[in-house]
């Protein structure tokens, strides 16, 4: 009789200490982090990202305007200055005068025109996550029978 309380095949059938057999004519695989595939020769992948682009939108109404700012540009929507704190890459409410640059006085009111020669435009980098839509309705309509 055997020693175990359970007849079942299992763990214990195989001699400890041997490594499974290979089978022929696959290399052996080599150790990797599971989830990720193994990278050939040529090095990882690149991902596809999504293209992006610079932008200066305007901070009083989101309006999307022209990376250049002269000094008596307003906003086409809304009317605001755009040479103006509020509009400016250093504009911040908690740092001392509302600037992260080195001044010597307040500037106020944060959004009027203003002769600051640190003023840069606040710009963003957003990702174009859209694809070019039909050229008209009637176009969309009539691709749908296509």
């Amino acid at each position: 009789m055997s020693d175990r309380k359970y007849r079942q095949r299992g763990y214990q059938d195989e001699p400890r200490g041997r490594e499974p057999a290979q089978k022929k004519g696959k290399p052996p695989e080599e150790s990797r982090a599971p989830g990720r595939p193994l990278q050939d020769a040529t090095g990882p992948r690149t991902p596809n990202l999504m293209a992006s682009h610079e932008v200066f939108r305007c901070a009083r109404c989101g309006n999307r305007l022209g990376l250049s700012v002269g000094g008596d540009d307003r906003c086409s929507k809304c009317g605001v200055d755009l040479h103006s704190c509020l509009q400016c890459v250093s504009f911040d409410s908690s740092a001392r005068f509302e600037c992260t640059q080195p001044l010597t006085a307040r500037v106020s009111p944060k959004d009027a025109r203003n002769s600051c020669q640190l003023f840069a435009p606040r710009t963003t980098i957003e990702r174009q996550t859209s694809t070019a839509g039909p050229p008209s309705a009637r176009q969309a309509f009539d691709d749908l029978f296509k």
